[in-house]
């Protein structure tokens, strides 16, 4: 199923409180594969009835794109049969690496230079071979500049260009780096190839210091980051847009609040773009 409109995350702590969602609070969910591959009983059957009532997302945490291990083919083979067996087209992961001779636990940044973004267009094209599906690439919020003569930007413009995978765009990234490494946001969102975006993530963040902000997936998304995503929605078009929320979750009416948020900006763009 295409994605369209405003989706949120699907956590299995919540699956009896979301089991009331219905197509008029959420678009799309969006989980991820490594939580439900080989999942079943009672948790594999609710899984299922999502699937059948929603369109879907699969946005993944262990590929390791860019490490210099070896890619786990069986790993990617047990995604696509995933994909395949729920009739999900979408599988997004992050443009980063999370494994050096074993698993590391956290996403850590690729130094910004060609011979790296060659290395993850191959990798890329060995994934997408498989899957049978584009792969799309998250730009990852990062607190060390690995730049070795390419800006972000022009690294992640380089994978696209050199794999023809798809990006997804996640806006409070943009903003958490931009702010830890002082750059502007509006001019990495506005330089981007707007065919090569799929989705967008907006999330909120915590401010350790004034130029030091964490991606925690914790807390309300901010002003700021809320401004970004109208900026996006004005220059690349009305996309599909995620709400990210990884723990200190609260309400699903909560949640939902923050997603009729989303779908508020995307009403408003509509009618700007109509009207311009």
């Amino acid at each position: 199923m295409t994605l369209k409109g405003a989706g949120l995350g699907l956590r299995r702590g919540m699956l009896d409180e979301m089991s009331t969602l219905s197509l008029d609070d959420v678009d799309f969910l969006e989980v991820a594969p490594e939580n439900w591959i080989g999942v079943g009983g009672r948790y594999g059957k609710a899984f299922r009835a999502f699937t059948e009532r929603f369109p879907f997302a699969c946005h993944g945490l262990s590929l390791s794109i860019g490490s210099s291990d070896e890619l786990d083919i069986e790993f990617v083979k047990s995604v696509k049969q995933f994909l395949d067996a729920h009739q999900i087209d979408v599988y997004s992961e992050h443009l980063s690496y999370c494994s050096h001779n074993g698993h590391m636990y956290d996403l850590m940044p690729i130094p910004f230079c060609l011979d790296a973004a060659k290395y993850v267009a191959e990798r890329v094209n060995v994934v997408q071979d498989i899957i049978e599906r584009p792969l799309i690439l998250e730009n990852v919020s990062t607190y060390a500049m690995l730049g070795d003569g390419m800006t972000e930007l022009e690294f992640m413009k380089e994978v696209l260009q050199r794999s023809g995978c798809k990006m997804l765009l996640d806006v409070n990234n943009v903003y958490v780096n931009a702010t830890n490494h002082k750059f502007d946001p509006v001019t990495y969102i506005q330089n981007l190839p707007t065919e090569s975006i799929e989705y967008l993530h907006i999330a909120g963040h915590f401010d350790e210091a004034d130029d030091l902000l964490v991606d925690t997936h914790g807390a309300d998304v901010k002003p700021q980051v809320w401004d970004l995503l109208k900026f996006a929605y004005e220059r690349h078009g009305v996309l599909p847009t995620l709400l990210e929320r990884d723990f200190n979750l609260p309400s699903v009416p909560e949640l939902i609040a923050e997603v009729d948020i989303i779908k508020q900006y995307q009403q408003e763009a509509c009618v700007e773009q109509q009207s311009a």
